[in-house]
């Protein structure tokens, strides 16, 4: 049901034209105010209201608890822990301040409060008087001097509304409470925190779907007591009446960005989402609706798991689903799961695991076992951010962490890059300004009343597909580097050979890093993390996104352009888990005959006792086998260091560049040197006897091109060097794409059968 506007306004009291006094205020029948000063605006206005009469209480948070002002009040309330985390500016808290209080009347000191509507109005609802501190205008005190006015925030007479519990809501995290619009308008999220409140099923279809477009296709509701089990169905009917709800699920048919598509929705509101009959045939017949439209599929996972008083019917559903979504995948379609909050069990075991993409909301529970079974189990103690979407996330477990203000336009860039029909059918949305375009020419019902409210013709969606665009573009490198020493000495030592300058030159940490090509190069890249088995290995960066308007697949090595990133990406030396997420964005490369764009950044594999343990070698083997046969096009540059079999396993490819100053070798010349000659410092001697030069290489037939880096290098020259390797990579993506799929593999093969 649509909420209306408020039909109140604040309106200046004509009579605070001239600035009132707290001696007027105490004349005018007050007799306890509670001032409300989070920044300590004005510290004599406790003292200064003590001396007209009024009985004072004083709201602060614990860090304010020493201050010497609030022995100047009657009363303290706490109304949070700290002056900065916006509970002065909580409508909700400081009115039940001031019923704790039994304050009659509410001063505003520099707070945003004197024009919310929505605070004015529930304070006069509930017979408070309302004012703020005019800093402009000065008035007789009391007892002479002068202090500051006070302008009165009346509302308009009788306009005005008691609080309610259905016009707010509290935040079981920060302990904020909020106007329920304005929940409301952040997508069921707290507004000071973040935290993502859950969703009913209506809700959500709101939020994505397109307004107008939704059409509901439940059509079972029986069948759902295989065992008859004892008082459980009197259980459903009660539950159905008390949530109106059929059943833990909702499907529907309906567009997102002008893309058909289908979506079920589970509601944790019926059953804690548990899966039963009902609930897997409802999903499966959706997906098997989905297949035969040729139509992609969302999921909003929300569950506790297998319903038990169905017993081993509910455990068969994880079969019944899996192969409804079995045939969705054999025709080509994008299938993408979306974790909301809890999700475990049988549906963690089975469909929300199996998209395409797996994306979770902030904070969601998401495991197999429950943390109590574990604990009892085990007699460990877990940590804190155990099971959540961030523990997943940071295991590989899933692909992304997505808020629920950028949820609408992920899913939109998601269906538009893998294809939003079957396998081979051209896209509806083309390239990332169509979409722009789509999702602000139809926005959500959700939307819809958002901007109604806010009086703005802008979408949100389409405000956050504009900042998600934007986001890669921050690693750009916009300013020459300054010159480093390693150049420096590289320019005076005429001696120094050009292999040794270009290994010098490839490790400068100023030289620009594989995502700053990727910002000159790739338009509205969604990231994908992880291996969906251990960790996310941030030395391998892969997602999608479109080169030059085409849908391709991106894989990255990354060593981080500051000295924490180069830690936290370990300097661009890939783990096992970043060869199997390569492994897993080939696949997906292969799924949506999408093209592959590489490129390679590394010293090498890492060498480690833990790397060697989780299958290194087998890891850099399976990339090489499946780049070997995979049917799409795969284009790699070298724009770094291309060490050993490490950078190998991004390059078995259709088309190999490397920049002028990168290297390419079998292993690093220290090893070289150290291996063969004992000695370490023949490093560039070393350099010159493999011929790690660019343009050696590429005499050699190793690389197809060399792209110059201008007067230099990259480190000096970093948009130039950009702008070559986009360029190589568009052109040799318009060859490639127009090549058979069986021919582009034959010709693959035949390059490197020929070294």
């Amino acid at each position: 049901m649509r909420r209306k506007k408020p039909d109140y306004i604040v309106m200046p009291d004509a009579r605070a034209a001239a600035g009132e006094s707290l001696f007027d205020l105490a004349r005018k029948g007050f007799s306890c105010a509670l001032v409300v000063d989070g920044r300590h605006a004005f510290d004599e206005v406790p003292a200064a209201v003590r001396s007209v009469g009024l009985r004072t209480a004083v709201a602060y948070t614990q860090d304010m608890a020493a201050s010497p002002r609030l022995s100047l009040a009657e009363q303290c309330v706490s109304i949070g822990e700290r002056a900065d985390g916006g509970s002065f500016d909580d409508a909700y808290l400081v009115l039940a301040a001031a019923q704790s209080a039994g304050a009659d009347l509410v001063l505003l000191v520099d707070s945003p409060l004197a024009a919310d509507v929505d605070f004015v109005g529930m304070a006069r609802g509930e017979g408070l008087g309302v004012y703020a501190v005019d800093a402009d205008r000065v008035v007789a005190g009391a007892f002479g001097g002068m202090t500051p006015a006070w302008r009165s925030c009346a509302c308009a007479t009788g306009l005005v509304r008691p609080v309610d519990e259905r016009s707010w809501r509290r935040c079981p995290s920060c302990g904020g409470i909020f106007a329920a619009h304005a929940v409301f308008a952040a997508q069921e999220t707290c507004p000071r925190c973040g935290r993502h409140f859950r969703m009913t099923s209506r809700q959500r279809f709101d939020l994505l779907f397109d307004a107008g477009t939704v059409e509901p296709i439940d059509d079972i509701d029986e069948g759902g007591d295989p065992l008859a089990f004892p008082g459980y169905a009197e259980k459903l009917a009660s539950t159905r009446l008390k949530t109106r709800l059929s059943e833990a699920v909702s499907c529907a048919r309906g567009r997102i960005a002008g893309m058909p598509a289908v979506a079920c929705v589970m509601d944790s509101a019926f059953f804690m989402g548990s899966m039963g009959r009902v609930v897997g045939e409802r999903i499966a017949r959706a997906a098997d609706r989905a297949t035969d439209e040729g139509l992609p599929l969302v999921i909003f996972c929300a569950s506790g798991g297998a319903r038990m008083q169905e017993g081993l019917v509910s455990l068969m559903q994880m079969a019944k689903v899996s192969c409804a979504i079995r045939r969705h995948a054999d025709a080509g379609l994008a299938y993408l799961s979306a974790i909301t909050d809890p999700t475990t069990g049988g549906v963690t075991a089975s469909f929300a695991m199996q998209g395409d993409v797996v994306f979770a909301e902030p904070g969601a529970l998401v495991g197999f076992a429950g943390r109590r079974v574990i604990q009892d189990t085990t007699g460990e103690t877990l940590p804190d951010e155990f099971q959540t979407a961030e523990f997943a996330l940071e295991h590989g477990l899933i692909d992304a962490v997505v808020d629920r203000a950028s949820l609408r336009c992920t899913v939109a860039a998601l269906l538009a890059l893998l294809g939003s029909g079957a396998k081979g059918a051209p896209c509806a949305v083309a390239g990332p300004d169509a979409l722009a375009r789509a999702l602000q020419d139809a926005p959500s019902a959700h939307e819809l009343r958002v901007m109604e409210e806010r009086g703005t013709s802008a979408v949100p969606s389409a405000q956050a597909w504009d900042a998600a665009r934007a986001s890669l573009r921050a690693h750009r490198i916009l300013a020459p580097a300054s010159r480093t020493a390693s150049h420096v000495r590289a320019a005076s030592d005429a001696s120094a050979n050009s292999a040794w300058r270009s290994v010098q030159a490839a490790r400068d940490t100023h030289r620009p890093t594989a995502l700053h090509y990727l910002s000159f190069m790739v338009d509205g890249f969604v990231e994908l993390h992880g291996d969906r088995a251990f960790s996310d290995d941030a030395a391998v960066v892969t997602g999608l996104g479109w080169v030059s308007g085409r849908p391709a697949v991106i894989i990255a090595q990354e060593k981080g352009a500051t000295l924490d990133e180069r830690v936290r990406r370990n300097f661009g030396c890939p783990q096992p888990e970043g060869y199997r997420k390569s492994m897993r964005a080939l696949r997906l490369a292969q799924r949506f005959g999408l093209p592959a764009v590489c490129l390679v950044d590394t010293q090498g594999a890492f060498c480690g006792k833990e790397a060697e343990e989780r299958g290194q070698g087998n890891a850099i083997a399976e990339n090489l086998a499946y780049l070997a046969g995979v049917p799409v096009p795969v284009v790699t540059v070298i724009v770094g260091e291309g060490g050993s079999g490490g950078a190998l396993a991004l390059a078995l490819s259709d088309a190999v560049a490397m920049q002028e100053h990168a290297v390419y070798s079998v292993l690093s010349p220290e090893g070289f040197a150290s291996i063969l000659w004992k000695d370490r410092s023949r490093a560039p001697e070393a350099a010159a006897a493999m011929r790690m030069n660019a343009y050696e290489i590429f005499e050699m037939g190793i690389v197809d091109t060399v792209l110059e880096e201008g007067e230099g290098t990259a480190s000096e020259n970093p948009v130039l060097a950009a702008d070559a390797v986009r360029r190589y990579v568009e052109r040799k993506l318009d060859e490639l794409c127009a090549l058979d799929p069986a021919e582009l593999v034959a010709r693959r093969q035949a390059r490197f059968a020929g070294f």
